[in-house]
């Protein structure tokens, strides 16, 4: 009788872990969620191409086109050329970035074309901006060789606007390397989409606005996929909410803490 009793007790027990088991949120075996935010970060700071630099492009072009009070507006151009957009028509110009930065490395190259719409009254009202991109990045917890694009329209251009307004799409994907957890290597797509992303004028600076992000790929352990949303702060930061884990990300460095 004794021994049918402990066996009843361990079969209880063993029940009941089952049952906290299986409430319990799942969690990718592939890539954890601090390895994830790596990732995210690497598609929002500056010096992995990412959407901190990315927006900063497309409102220095903005500025720039409405800089100009008569005879046209100018846009961004290589070398001491000044190039005159008239509205309607689409212009391009390219950059590489190349550098060291913050402990990071990275070598961009990017192509860009501008597409100026006007208002009933001739003046600028929108830009819409694609950008296509390729190249590597090697920070302190990841590396990776990518390419990806973008399609953003930019707002505000009017001097009556207080702010630049962005909203689109930006992605990437392309191998990478974790220096973190795991330390496992493989092949990453990201998917951003900007809702409202506003910027200073004239000073170019990241001061609201929200997007969702997607994260998806594979690695020696299996396929991954997260969703999450990120918050622009106006600080040079924003939060990344990913798998109910909160992450604050400096849009400069890519560093990020999780709280």
């Amino acid at each position: 009788m004794k021994t049918l009793k402990l066996s009843m007790i361990a079969l209880l027990l063993l029940g009941a872990f089952s049952c906290k088991k299986d409430n319990s949120p799942a969690v990718s075996a592939a890539v954890t969620t601090d390895q994830a935010a790596d990732m995210a970060a690497s598609s929002l700071s500056s010096n992995s191409l990412g959407i901190a630099s990315m927006t900063d492009a497309v409102s220095s072009n903005a500025v720039a086109v409405t800089s100009l009070s008569t005879g046209g507006q100018t846009v961004n151009s290589v070398g001491i050329k000044s190039i005159k957009q008239a509205c309607g028509t689409t212009l391009s110009d390219s950059t590489t970035v190349s550098g060291t930065l913050d402990s990071a490395t990275f070598d961009y190259f990017a192509k860009y074309t501008h597409t100026l719409n006007c208002n009933a009254n001739e003046q600028p009202d929108n830009i819409v901006n694609t950008l296509i991109f390729h190249g590597d990045f090697n920070g302190p917890n990841l590396s990776s060789n990518d390419s990806g694009s973008a399609n953003v329209t930019i707002a505000g251009l009017t001097s009556q606007a207080t702010n630049f307004v962005i909203n689109g799409e930006y992605k990437r994907s392309g191998a990478y390397t974790s220096k973190v957890g795991n330390k496992g290597s493989g092949n990453s797509s990201i998917d951003v989409v900007l809702t409202n992303v506003t910027l200073t004028k004239p000073g170019r600076k990241i001061n609201g606005g929200t997007a969702t992000i997607s994260i998806s790929g594979t690695s020696p352990k299996g396929s991954f996929s997260y969703t999450g949303t990120i918050t622009f702060n106006g600080d040079n930061t924003c939060w990344l909410n990913i798998a109910k884990v909160r992450y604050l990300i400096d849009l400069h460095t890519g560093f990020r803490i999780r709280k």
